[in-house]
């Protein structure tokens, strides 16, 4: 189908806007991830640190997109461990033991973000440095920082990368629509990234809670790649739930301090 023709055809813009809606439910653990990785810059690093993750990830996306025949490739199984797995309920064994190079990227990058998310939890409890690290900004430690975290950017947006694109290819088969949606997506997250990174950084509690959903989405892509798919809804759903206890408490703290400063102010 020709350009022309395909902005002609109303099911494209339908088919555009579900991709990005789609997108940018995917998106949102990465930009998550990208937040707390930035906010362990200096300030003057810190939106230069999201704006260069972001593009590299858009560009890696349609650097994807452009390798499309290839990357469905990585859905057919490299070998088999030969397991047979417990019985599940209807006879067959309880897990896969056919492993794709899509199940191997997902395992990794599971593994990854569960090491990450966990060493930044210890941090966050135990916040005194370990023993051989640099304290010293002058020595370049914040330059290491930047590339150690445009690094790890780079290694999560390409796990988020490949599943969202096999994700968006059982939606439609125009790569020009697939283009359009990631472009799209990645430009609201770049308008969203500060403003959450700012948000996360002026409300401590989250930086615990955003590092658990963090944990949660780390074993969901090993459980996926292992062969245990877990409905995304379910996931969403549980971190919808968690972010609105929270935001409850974050008003109580908020009317609290209110009242306590009013009440100090008419003591004196």
């Amino acid at each position: 189908m020709d350009i022309v023709a395909l902005l002609s055809d109303p099911a494209t813009y339908a088919a555009l806007v579900t991709l990005v809606v789609l997108e940018v439910v995917l998106g949102i653990d990465n930009l998550v991830f990208i937040a707390i990785l930035s906010n362990k810059l200096p300030a003057e690093q810190q939106s230069k640190a999201r704006r260069i993750g972001l593009s590299l990830a858009l560009l890696m996306r349609i650097g994807l997109l452009t390798l499309l025949g290839w990357l469905v490739t990585l859905q057919a199984p490299l070998f088999d461990l030969g397991l047979s797995g417990a019985p599940g309920a209807h006879g067959e064994p309880s897990f896969e033991t056919a492993f794709s190079g899509r199940d191997l990227i997902l395992i990794a990058g599971g593994l990854f973000l569960l090491w990450k998310a966990t060493k930044e939890i210890h941090h966050n409890i135990d916040p005194e440095p370990e023993s051989g690290e640099l304290l010293d900004q002058d020595k370049g430690i914040g330059e290491i920082a930047f590339n150690s975290a445009i690094a790890q950017i780079i290694a999560l947006d390409l796990v988020f990368s490949i599943d969202s694109i096999l994700t968006a290819v059982g939606m439609t088969d125009e790569v020009p629509i697939m283009i359009a949606a990631v472009t799209i997506t990645v430009g609201l997250m770049l308008v969203a990234a500060d403003p959450l990174a700012k948000f996360i950084e002026k409300n401590p509690t989250l930086v615990m809670l955003a590092l658990a959903f963090l944990v949660m989405i780390g074993l969901v892509l090993i459980a996926d790649g292992l062969g245990f798919h877990v409905p995304k809804g379910y996931v969403y759903a549980a971190m919808g739930f968690s972010v609105g206890v929270e935001g409850l408490n974050m008003i109580k703290r908020n009317r609290r301090r209110k009242l306590a400063h009013a009440a100090g102010g008419h003591g004196k």
